[in-house]
């Protein structure tokens, strides 16, 4: 990717937001998500770029899918132009938080992430245990540690006590038991209904509160916080969670060999030149979402790239046509 697409893919992950945040709060999941992938879709094959979209919509969200081998961009849309454009490989979650978004709840995005070819683990739509922490705690903790040993060992890493520390949990049944040993370790927990995409990018960013993210989400979502990893120097710990033998055939045709394997974020995201693009669609703790005035329409995004190792937090605004359009602060 010697062109600079950072700014091309804000651009798609802008567009996609405004369109889903129209249906915020209407309750109707599947009206959002449809918006945000026909928005994508129709950005990215407007972008001056070979791409294949390597993580695509969940089969587990029953969404309307950007499926994993599709093509997007010019050189597809165009191809009779005989130009030569960068191969890229996307990972995309047009509504990272469908309920979310359905609901008029906070933590809802749009994002994708982009590498070159091979640069993206082509993970399967399972679940994954997932630990994400900050630059300090990355060489401190793991994933097979207990609960208690990782959160002493991030407290000393940051110069805190247990109790001062923040752990964001997915609310799920599942997690009732790590739940109880984070409570009794004496930290506390920020639980969340959906959207632990944002929690992890939070809990790399000094001062937003979040210190760690701990428990069991999609894998796809992990290869999108890798990417985040990437850029901010923090680290996730994931492993793929296998409940069935058919999740197991999965991972076979998608060449994960070692199902118990624990995944760093430069194995779930290696690719040298990584750009990640997210912008919010309902607030959350690192963007605002999507807000609408009469004049115009405002966008916080989070836009990141490793080469040139870079990270820009951008405030838009899409203005109307028209003599007395009022920009508002």
């Amino acid at each position: 990717m010697e062109t600079d697409l950072s700014l091309e893919f804000l651009r798609v992950v802008e567009r996609a937001a405004i369109a889903c945040a129209h249906t915020m709060g209407q309750g109707d999941r599947p009206r959002a998500d449809l918006v945000a992938v026909e928005s994508m879709r129709r950005d990215m094959d407007a972008l001056p770029i070979d791409g294949t979209v390597v993580i695509g919509e969940g089969e587990r969200d029953e969404a309307p899918m950007l499926y994993i081998g599709e093509r997007v961009g010019l050189a597809h849309k165009r191809p009779g132009e005989h130009r030569s454009y960068p191969c890229v490989d996307i990972a995309v979650d047009p509504l990272e938080g469908t309920n979310l978004c359905a609901l008029g709840m906070p933590g809802a995005i749009s994002v994708l992430a982009a590498s070159d070819p091979g640069g993206l683990l082509h993970a399967p739509d399972l679940f994954m245990e997932k630990l994400i922490v900050g630059p300090k705690s990355k060489n401190a903790v793991d994933l097979d540690a207990p609960v208690a040993d990782n959160l002493r060992a991030i407290a000393r890493c940051l110069d805190r006590e247990v109790d001062d520390l923040v752990v964001v949990v997915m609310d799920r049944p599942r997690h009732e038991k790590l739940i109880d040993d984070i409570r009794h370790a004496g930290a506390r927990i920020r639980l969340i209904t959906d959207g632990d995409l944002s929690a992890g990018i939070a809990a790399a960013v000094v001062g937003s509160g979040v210190h760690a993210v701990m428990g069991i989400g999609g894998a796809p979502e992990g290869v999108l916080t890798a990417a985040a990893m990437r850029c901010l120097n923090g680290e996730i710990f994931g492993r793929l969670v296998i409940r069935k033998p058919e999740d197991g055939r999965r991972c076979a045709e998608m060449g994960v060999s070692d199902v118990r394997r624990v995944y760093r974020a430069a194995d779930l995201a290696s690719g040298e030149n990584i750009i990640f693009a997210g912008t919010g669609v309902t607030d959350g703790p690192m963007m605002k979402g999507v807000r609408f005035f009469g004049d115009g329409t405002r966008t916080s995004s989070l836009v990141m790239q490793t080469r040139p190792h870079l990270i820009r937090f951008i405030d838009s605004i899409y203005v109307k046509d028209g003599q007395d359009v009022r920009i508002r602060f």
